[in-house]
């Protein structure tokens, strides 16, 4: 530890960020363990003591953010912004690296639930000073979830690389990252928001940590298996023009077979071999009708995104923050005792 200190100079301010969304039964369990590791790594030196824990509430219709308000006023070290209301986890990731990245020097981003292991952070921190820019918090196994809920995790992941965009195998949105890369990110515009996709786009040297995750402490999950399919969809569609290839590549494919069909059936016309057929027919019908619909609705997903990129609408908007603390007062530093 003395000589990780004495390598990185003064020790570095750190934001974690927290996404909250109807978070009222967890919140209060998991902000002092939150408290509990800042607080332990300000004492060990990895972080200074202008470091700080930001939540942000996503549009929240219970009392999330009247907790988060409380936390703020009775602790210099919690503070919190909210969007003025819902637009989903991405975006309110987003929304906190951005507030945050001019105000400290590392990030961490996590979710509320508790299931992420917090204790991760110091080795997160211990890889940033040893020279990692990203370091992203990685599952090391599934047993504790359903067949189910595996298997649709693992195709997740699989999937969405095969399809042209670079994620991280078992990743959510646990990672760390520096103000530099941050600011590089701010550069990234679109609105169709898939981080664990854009991350790896900016580059930098990055590494990886590996923890078990555990179940959640309390309340519901906000990720069903909807959402889910709903994120692996704008995952693809954001970062990569894959399907439409394959659209592409499976038009000619039709197209070739049809062509020989045409073929087959004017030699059998000329040769008095016709048969009359309905349901062959059917079935050549509703098999191209339904490569029609399918393709159509891959090309209008993509004529969407461009449709909402075009109008260039804020990816998020701020409608209350939590009083700002000055990080030069020594009364408002966060106290490294635990």
């Amino acid at each position: 530890m003395d000589e990780i200190n004495q390598n990185q100079g003064s020790p570095k301010t750190l934001y974690i960020i927290i996404p909250c969304y109807n978070e009222e039964k967890v919140l209060p369990i998991t902000a002092p363990l939150f408290l509990e590791e800042l607080k332990l790594l300000i004492s060990k030196k990895l972080v200074s003591n202008q470091s700080r824990i930001m939540f942000v509430n996503d549009g929240s219709s219970d009392t999330t953010w009247n907790i988060i308000s409380n936390l703020a006023e009775k602790d210099p070290c919690f503070c919190g912004i909210s969007q003025s209301r819902n637009r989903g986890h991405q975006s309110t990731v987003l929304a906190g690296l951005m507030e945050a990245k001019s105000k400290c020097d590392i990030t961490i981003s996590i979710d509320c639930d508790g299931q992420d292991d917090i204790s991760v952070m110091e080795e997160m921190v211990t890889e940033y000073y040893g020279g990692a820019e990203i370091v992203y918090g990685v599952r090391k196994q599934r047993t504790t979830d359903t067949f189910f809920k595996r298997f649709t995790a693992e195709t997740f992941y699989r999937l969405i690389n095969r399809m042209g965009a670079e994620v991280v195998f078992n990743h959510a949105d646990y990672r760390l990252i520096s103000s530099r890369v941050l600011d590089y990110l701010a550069d990234f515009e679109e609105v169709n928001i898939f981080l664990r996709g854009m991350i790896p786009l900016v580059g930098f040297h990055s590494t990886s940590v590996y923890y078990d995750r555990q179940p959640r402490m309390a309340g519901e999950s906000h990720y069903p298996l909807k959402k889910m399919l709903l994120l692996a969809l704008d995952g693809i569609t954001s970062l990569s023009v894959k399907p439409i290839r394959i659209i592409t590549g499976l038009g000619i494919g039709v197209s070739s077979i049809s062509f020989l069909a045409i073929i087959w059936a004017l030699f059998s016309r000329f040769f008095g071999a016709t048969v009359s057929g309905w349901t062959s027919s059917i079935c050549i019908i509703c098999f191209l009708s339904g490569i029609q619909l399918i393709s159509l609705g891959v090309i209008g997903e993509y004529i969407g995104k461009i449709y909402l990129e075009t109008k260039r609408r804020p990816r998020y908007i701020i409608s209350e923050r939590t009083p700002d603390v000055s990080v030069t007062k020594e009364e408002n530093n966060c106290k490294s005792t635990v």
